[in-house]
């Protein structure tokens, strides 16, 4: 059977369309009022993959649920999973648990920059790596992006300068990148390695998003790329982000470097992040050795979302552009054209229509001008946002 026609079938196997009630559930996304729509916060509104479900009930049904250790199959799946979906060889003492990327991110910032260094970051960009520079006494280096003709690449002359600040010992890469959606190439990830391995610059990838590329496209590891950036780097991974999992705290730092891992083993063991809570490794397992039929139906799912998002906004809302991307389900919304904040934006939408969207400020660089989407939701729920979307910029405009 051909790829394509695996595809169909997978996708014919799984429904994304009937909505799932979500309030009441302590869920940070819809903890809104009645007649608000969040679009917001980088979750999705999916049940996870059924046979995630599955291996969840079964330790469920132990009844037990005392201190976990990590088996080797945790190891085994991470392993199976990089190598068959990225071509990625890793070794089993690469992979150290933790209970999320971000805990292990601001943990690694801690262990290995001193009180007022400086760590780069990439904007506009995942805000939380702000909190995870500023909230440990470190100084926040941006390197915007370049933003040419509606799409963004790397300044590798401004990237090499901000580098060569002795002050700056780690750089945050995001791949692919979130908000904007853009998978690296080989190419480029080559270039950033060579750069921060000239300027003595640690490179710290999150790489959470990388199992949600649109069909046809896949994503490079940075690690992967070269024997520099190999030894140069500590990547975090998990199965959260793909999978719909964030909230059973399971995640993953591959480090090959020993002098590098053994650092960031103590740091995450001092912080207390490395010990999984009896759902974490069960649901990661089930996930990368159980799960690629429904994570390709559901890459399909959300492509056709973004189509659709797209081909409404050039038709309906021209004054607002879609950033092209390969990968996410978030899209990155250029409202330039309006002439405000993004802020101001978003506020007045969501007060006049309910439609909850990010705020391009938070992420740095030129974010002031762009909202951020999540179209990871049924389509039904998708269409609501579109419609609620052009309400509120109709009114912005005519206020």
């Amino acid at each position: 059977m051909r790829e394509t026609e695996l595809k169909e079938e997978n996708r014919m196997s799984y429904n994304f369309d009937t909505p799932v009630n979500r309030k009441g559930t302590g869920s940070l996304k819809w903890d809104v009022a009645d007649n608000e729509l969040p679009m917001w916060v980088a979750d999705m509104d999916f049940r996870t993959a059924p046979e995630i479900q599955k291996a969840i009930e079964n330790r469920s049904a132990h009844g037990v649920f005392g201190y976990s250790v990590v088996p080797e199959e945790w190891y085994q799946a991470y392993m199976g999973w990089w190598k068959e979906r990225h071509g990625m060889n890793m070794e089993r003492d690469w992979l150290i648990f933790c209970t999320g990327v971000v805990p292990a991110i601001s943990s690694i910032v801690r262990k290995l920059t001193t009180p007022a260094e400086k760590v780069l970051i990439q904007t506009p960009v995942y805000n939380i790596f702000f909190n995870s520079i500023e909230n440990n006494g470190r100084q926040v280096l941006e390197c915007p992006l370049r933003y040419d003709k509606g799409e963004y690449d790397i300044d590798f002359a401004q990237l090499e300068q901000a580098l060569s600040d002795p002050q700056v010992t780690l750089m945050l890469l995001c791949n692919p990148h979130n908000p904007v959606g853009k998978i690296w190439d080989q190419e480029t990830l080559a270039r950033i390695g060579e750069l921060c391995w000239k300027h003595h610059v640690i490179v710290v990838s999150d790489e959470i998003h990388c199992d949600l590329t649109d069909p046809g496209y896949s994503y490079m590891p940075f690690a992967s790329v070269s024997d520099i950036c190999r030894d140069n780097s500590i990547t975090c991974i998990a199965p959260t982000k793909a999978f719909n999992l964030a909230g059973l705290q399971t995640a993953a730092v591959m480090i090959p470097n020993s002098m590098l891992r053994h650092k960031v083993w103590r740091g995450l063991n001092t912080d207390e992040v490395a010990e999984p809570n009896d759902f974490a490794v069960p649901a990661a397992v089930a996930a990368f050795t159980k799960g690629a039929g429904w994570l390709d139906a559901l890459r399909v799912y959300l492509y056709e979302n973004k189509t659709l998002v797209r081909d409404f906004i050039e038709k309906e809302i021209p004054k607002i552009r879609v950033v092209p991307s390969q990968a996410t389900y978030l899209l990155w919304l250029d409202c330039s054209e309006l002439g405000c904040d993004a802020a101001e934006i978003a506020s007045f939408i969501r007060k006049e229509t309910g439609l909850y969207l990010s705020d391009g400020d938070q992420y740095g660089g030129n974010g002031a001008a762009f909202l951020r989407m999540n179209i990871a939701c049924p389509r039904a729920t998708v269409e609501e946002g579109l419609s609620r979307l052009r309400q509120g910029i109709l009114a912005y405009e005519q206020r």
